[in-house]
């Protein structure tokens, strides 16, 4: 250590659930245990994450990780992090030696944590290296495709193959898009009568999982929360003491795709038509290297828009140009901030962990980047915040929409971002992906129905306790079953008997998608006999041809989600007339009339974690809740019960006492397998309980001292 002149009085704690508690003399040397304890915790974890954003991962885990590597190479994430450091570096260095000091840190624990990682026997890997701009790499692969630019493919398939006027028919307010709850209650809702911010990040569960607890003091700081690992410091949620801070998606949108026009020329070169005419394209190859296979020889080009990411080999799927022409073809080019700016925003994450008050907080995130988030944060002087963080480029509505024409230059981004709203906290603000104060700055929203049933929660108390607040997180009321039991209230004469039975019960119903209801079960299996008979009908056979692009885009692309995510709409609008969204209910009626009564809901709405390398043997647990449910666990309807998509953690902020604080992640603080502290947290995860944030030094077992 003392050859990178780091200090040697790190002191590293656990508390009861094996989460670190650091302590350093300052902040580099507390980045630097952050980054050394993080690699001894989760080792594989950090190697799958360094070549996936380096798109390097098909090289052990094999042809399954190609088409990955091929669009992180295109769209030269890895490039685009070093440049963003390089900028960091020259215009905050202080930062830059910080998120050094971490990444040393990795480097110094990364071959002892391989050593307690069976994966990588299982593999072959060995622990390679980190790069001062590899953490840069990582964000920007962790959240590139957060703003869901591929739904603009979607679109234009839409308007090419069914119609302009049904473009947006299924996606407004659809619930295909990520979410997350998040709510801050002033003092004088509180039994204490000071702030709780609480909530929890819903995204695509991975074991080992995506949020990391940890605390980290030097004398600057003291601070609870979640890191992402790779990630030094707390970037989404964090509380110092005297302030703490979360985040929700803003569903803000702020990637562009470009429609370009490309020639190769005689030397090889590629030309690309823009609004001045045609211009060079920067253009080279990489061998991407396959486990099993043979490498795969791919073109990077990069016009002046930004990196081609469909269609760069002029193969397929890329539409040959309406002349014809030899050596001539059409792709899509990807736009996005840190690629354009050389920005990422992480001169925030050290002015984050000093501030002390939300006017510190606020400050501090006038110069975040991606993703563009909302954020609220309370204060224990009364201070109170919620608005909306991130850089989104002003330009025209159509970029916001589709997949928009390079040459025209009414597409051009203008040289300032959008102002970023902001709004006064009464009581008590939620954010849940609605529509709502990040209105302005995107597209497509989350229902209201989270953020509606929040609300309705947090109005029937004035005293609520971080204990209180548990029952908030794993509410399973399912407000978006309305719509279908209308349809099903509707369809009341001519049922046979066993339908008639099925409807009646679905009427009685709670609306609650407990893991153990069998009125749940019946109402799921309802529910996707629709989505099946809607995804079949002639009004959609125009969609059901897969659509032109590479295999990473399919999610977006797949007619049967789509029909899914966009139910509540369909049975009431679209191109199935009336008559036969009717019929379609009381077919579904039928069939499960006439089936084997449906299992209790959690019997097939089971977690399904991605994981690099997956246990077949692993039996994952029984879930409750829905995708419109405060406890969200995604599925998707008429396909599979299975939920990808769920809590990656949960948090209560106590700003009258930080000890009442409680947290939770889905598996553990560890993620080496058969580790005490592994998977020690998924029974509390799933029964919806909180473990306790620790905070006194004499209640946590000293590790070690180096």
């Amino acid at each position: 250590m003392d050859g990178i002149g780091v200090s040697v009085s790190i002191e590293v704690y656990r508390d009861a659930w094996g989460v670190p508690h650091l302590r350093a003399a300052d902040a580099d040397e507390l980045a630097f245990a952050q980054g050394r304890v993080t690699a001894r915790d989760r080792a594989w974890q950090l190697e799958v994450e360094r070549h996936r954003a380096q798109g390097t991962a098909a090289a052990f885990l094999g042809a399954a990780e190609l088409g990955w590597d091929t669009f992180v190479r295109q769209a030269r994430l890895a490039d685009t992090a070093r440049r963003c450091f390089e900028r960091l570096d020259r215009t905050d260095p202080g930062t830059a030696a910080w998120v050094r000091a971490y990444v040393d840190g990795v480097n110094d624990g990364l071959a002892e944590g391989a050593g307690r990682a069976p994966e990588f026997a299982a593999t072959g890997l060995a622990p390679g290296r980190w790069e001062p701009w590899t953490p840069l790499a990582v964000w920007l692969s962790t959240h590139i495709l957060f703003a869901g630019f591929p739904t603009k493919l979607w679109r234009d398939e839409v308007a090419r193959r069914l119609g302009e006027e049904w473009t947006e028919l299924f996606a407004t307010d659809g619930p295909g898009t990520a979410g997350s709850n998040g709510w801050v209650v002033a003092g004088e809702r509180t039994a204490s009568g000071a702030a709780l911010v609480a909530g929890d990040p819903h995204r695509f569960i991975e074991a080992p999982g995506v949020y990391q607890q940890i605390r980290l003091a030097c004398p600057a700081y003291d601070v609870v929360g979640l890191a992402v690992p790779g990630i030094p410091g707390l970037a989404h949620f964090g509380h110092t003491g005297p302030v703490a801070w979360a985040i929700t998606n803003a569903m803000a949108d702020y990637q562009d795709l470009y429609r370009e026009r490309l020639r190769r020329l005689p030397d090889g070169g590629v030309e690309a038509l823009g609004p001045e005419g045609p211009r060079p394209a920067a253009t080279h190859t990489e061998t991407v290297e396959v486990a099993g296979a043979e490498p795969v020889v791919i073109e990077v080009i990069e016009t002046d828009r930004g990196p081609v990411i469909i269609g760069a080999d002029g193969g397929p799927a890329a539409d040959r140009s309406p002349d014809g022409a030899s050596g001539t073809w059409e792709a899509v080019s990807l736009r996005h901030p840190p690629r354009v700016t050389g920005e990422l925003g992480f001169g925030v994450l050290p002015t984050l962990l000093r501030a002390r008050t939300v006017a510190d907080v606020d400050t501090a995130l006038d110069g975040w980047v991606e993703p563009v988030n909302v954020v609220q944060a309370a204060d224990t002087r009364g201070g109170l915040l919620h608005r909306t963080a991130g850089h989104v480029p002003v330009r025209d509505r159509a970029n916001s929409l589709r997949v928009v024409p390079a040459w025209d230059p009414a597409h051009a981004w203008e040289a300032e971002p959008a102002p970023l709203p902001r709004a006064e906290v009464r009581g008590h603000a939620v954010m849940a992906n609605a529509r709502g104060l990040a209105a302005p700055l995107g597209v497509e929203f989350a229902p209201p129905h989270r953020a509606a049933r929040i609300a309705e929660l947090l109005d029937a108390s004035d005293s609520w306790t971080p204990e209180s607040t548990a029952a908030v997180h794993a509410d399973t009321d399912n407000p978006s079953a309305a719509r279908l039991l209308e349809k099903v209230a509707a369809c009341g004469d001519g049922l046979s008997p066993a339908a008639g039975a099925v409807r009646e019960r679905l009427l009685a119903w709670d609306r609650r998608m407990d893991a153990r209801s069998t009125d749940a079960g019946l109402y799921a299996a309802v529910r996707g006999a629709v989505v099946r008979r809607l995804a079949g009908h002639e009004a959609f056979a125009a969609l059901r041809e897969p659509a032109p692009y590479p295999e990473l885009f399919r999610p977006w692309l797949a007619l049967g989600p789509r029909v899914a995510f966009a139910l509540e709409t369909l049975l009431t609008s679209g191109p199935v007339p009336a008559g036969d969204v009717d019929r379609i209910v009381r077919e579904a009626l039928d069939e499960i009339g006439a089936g084997e009564p449906p299992a209790a809901w959690g019997a097939t709405h089971r977690l399904a974690p991605w994981q690099a390398l997956p246990d077949a043997d692993d039996a994952w647990p029984e879930l409750g809740g829905d995708h419109d449910c405060v406890l969200s666990t995604s599925s998707v309807p008429g396909w599979t019960d299975r939920s990808a998509r769920a809590s990656a953690a949960r948090y209560v902020w106590d700003l009258a006492d930080r000890a009442n604080s409680r947290w939770i992640v889905p598996f553990g603080a560890s993620g080496v397998p058969g580790d005490p502290h592994h998977r020690d947290q998924l029974p509390l995860w799933l029964r919806g309980d909180l473990a306790p944030v620790t905070t006194d030094w004499n209640l946590l077992t000293e590790e070690e001292s180096a």
